[in-house]
């Protein structure tokens, strides 16, 4: 018997047309969440060993703080003109060999 194994995945995180206050709110918050997974991966990390490399997730946390600055200050130019923004996020997710 021969069983099939789903290699990818879809998920409809966000999805809709939002008030830039709205917008902002999500965003920030995603990015956020991001952020504080990288925190604890190297604190779990340098807790491990306090000699640990935690080039990459500093290296992220600093890349995902710039994209929020990027992504607040896009927003307040929007909410000034009081335009409406449409997220479209879909996580995918593929199984890697």
């Amino acid at each position: 018997m021969e069983t099939l194994v789903k290699t990818d995945q879809k998920i409809q995180l966000v999805d809709g047309t939002f008030t830039a206050a709205e917008a902002l709110d999500i965003i920030t918050s995603l990015l956020n969440e991001k952020i504080n997974f990288h925190k604890l991966q190297r604190l779990s990390w340098y807790e491990g060993d306090c000699d640990a490399n935690t080039t990459y997730p500093d290296g992220r946390i600093q890349e995902l703080q710039r994209e929020k600055t990027i992504a607040k200050d896009f927003i307040n130019g929007v909410r000034q003109e009081g335009k409406r923004l449409r997220i479209d996020g879909i996580l995918n997710i593929t199984l890697e060999d």
